[in-house]
């Protein structure tokens, strides 16, 4: 499950996760971790996190990971093609070619593998069985993601061209209407 996309079903009312794309870190019987891809945040990587402020792709912006430990940052980001990450310090491979990065690294030795990255303030976490239930009821559609999820333009149709791009059933949901009383 690692590298796939959760995406948040119509339905699902929580504030912190209405029409968002969750790429999938880690998935393991005592819990799942996973940060929204589509909830850029007002801070700028370079303000916070300055050396790595070159490597962010557009917008440059901290995005928001998730309702867990705001405190807490995390980094994706796809290598170019050709490059692998095997024996490189500072990135963990999370599904080829996308990494996780140790921000406590230097960048430069990483800069040149790198397409691009994003930061993430906070994360989605979930107990063991949690997200299993959420599914289950339908919260959260299971998709695969590709690297351009987790680095392409954002804009406020990226939950729609998610969903657009599985086929149908799913892909007739991108035109569900954020409030279905003024559909």
């Amino acid at each position: 499950m690692p590298g796939s996309l959760l995406v948040s079903a119509p339905s699902l009312a929580d504030p912190s996760f209405v029409r968002t794309i969750v790429y999938m870190i880690e998935h393991r019987p005592q819990g799942s971790l996973g940060v929204v891809l589509n909830r850029p945040g007002p801070a700028e990587v370079r303000e916070v996190l300055p050396a790595w402020g070159p490597l962010a792709s557009d917008p440059g912006s901290l995005f928001v990971g998730g309702p867990v430990d705001n405190g807490t940052a995390l980094c994706l980001a796809a290598l170019r093609t050709g490059q692998s990450a095997r024996d490189v310090r500072g990135l963990t491979s999370v599904r080829d070619p996308v990494q996780l990065v140790d921000l406590d690294a230097d960048p430069a030795p990483l800069a040149p593998r790198l397409r691009g990255l994003r930061v993430f303030a906070g994360y989605s976490g979930w107990d063991a069985g949690q997200l299993a239930g959420e599914i289950s009821r339908g919260d959260w559609f299971v998709v695969p993601g590709l690297p351009d999820d987790v680095l392409g333009p954002v804009h406020d149709g990226h939950w729609e061209r998610v969903l657009r791009r599985q086929g149908l059933p799913l892909a007739l949901l991108a035109t569900f209407p954020l409030d279905p009383a003024r559909n």
